[in-house]
């Protein structure tokens, strides 16, 4: 596999290809179901992949494996790829059929991990227990899918590497809510500034910035980073993305760096 393809980046569900043969002629529920009458949903939530057991062999899971069960579809990351499935909820069994992933190969990810636990999500039947913020997903065969429920980064002390606009990974921010400030990279110069959180916003003050000249794409994410300085932001996160948007209408989006 050359350099270049292990670089590239995951795109669109465009790229999705069959893992498996389609099993049955089913349809895919609303995704409304829960496991029990009186347990917890298992639908409408992020959950973290922690291991796969296949075979008798367990396997700790990369950071970024995920599944997503709503609405009908079963989405997520398998550490490298992303995958989509139909999802029939009914009680405490979960099937996943049409399982479709990108194929891809990452660098730093445990790619027989990877191949794995797609080999045990793809085309399946599970039982499903939840434990409180935990859920095991177990094959007829006994093979096994442990997950625990996702929690969103915290706004603070997370170093937010800027996505949008463009910034080629170089812009990043992060809150310190204990002293009021916010500090980072627009993409080529450093900036901090006074950083109020409160009630869903942030009120930020004037920026200082230092006074490098960069290439013209990098310039112009910063002009539009620092329209968001002096100003009152909501802010939302959910899960590892952070938006920010200005009352002047300028949204930018970060991910939380893993």
């Amino acid at each position: 596999m050359d350099r270049q393809k292990q670089r590239m980046t995951l795109t669109a569900a465009a790229m999705l290809v069959p893992l498996m043969a389609a099993c049955g002629s089913e349809k895919a529920d609303s995704g409304s179901g829960s496991v029990g009458a009186d347990k917890p949903a298992v639908t409408g939530m992020r959950w973290s992949v922690d291991s796969v057991t296949a075979d008798g062999t367990t396997q700790k899971a990369p950071t970024g494996a995920h599944v997503t069960i709503d609405k009908g579809r079963a989405e997520g990351s398998f550490g490298c790829n992303n995958f989509g499935a139909d999802a029939t909820v009914d009680g405490d069994r979960i099937r996943l059929s049409k399982t479709m992933a990108t194929e891809m190969a990452c660098e730093n990810k445990p790619m027989a991990f990877e191949e794995t636990l797609a080999r045990t999500l793809s085309d399946q039947e599970f039982k499903a227990k939840v434990d409180g913020d935990r859920l095991t997903l177990t094959t007829d065969k006994g093979d096994t899918v442990r997950l625990t429920k996702a929690k969103d980064a915290e706004l603070s002390g997370t170093k937010w590497t800027v996505t949008t606009p463009e910034a080629d990974g170089r812009a990043h921010l992060t809150f310190d809510e204990k002293k009021g400030t916010v500090s980072g990279s627009l993409g080529c110069n450093k900036v901090n500034a006074k950083a109020t959180v409160r009630d869903g916003h942030i009120t930020l003050g004037p920026p200082a910035t230092t006074r490098m000249m960069c290439e013209d794409s990098l310039m112009a994410g910063e002009k539009t980073l620092l329209r968001l300085f002096d100003g009152k932001l909501k802010y939302g996160v959910d899960h590892q993305t952070l938006t920010l948007t200005s009352t002047n209408g300028t949204s930018v989006r970060a991910v939380a760096e893993q």
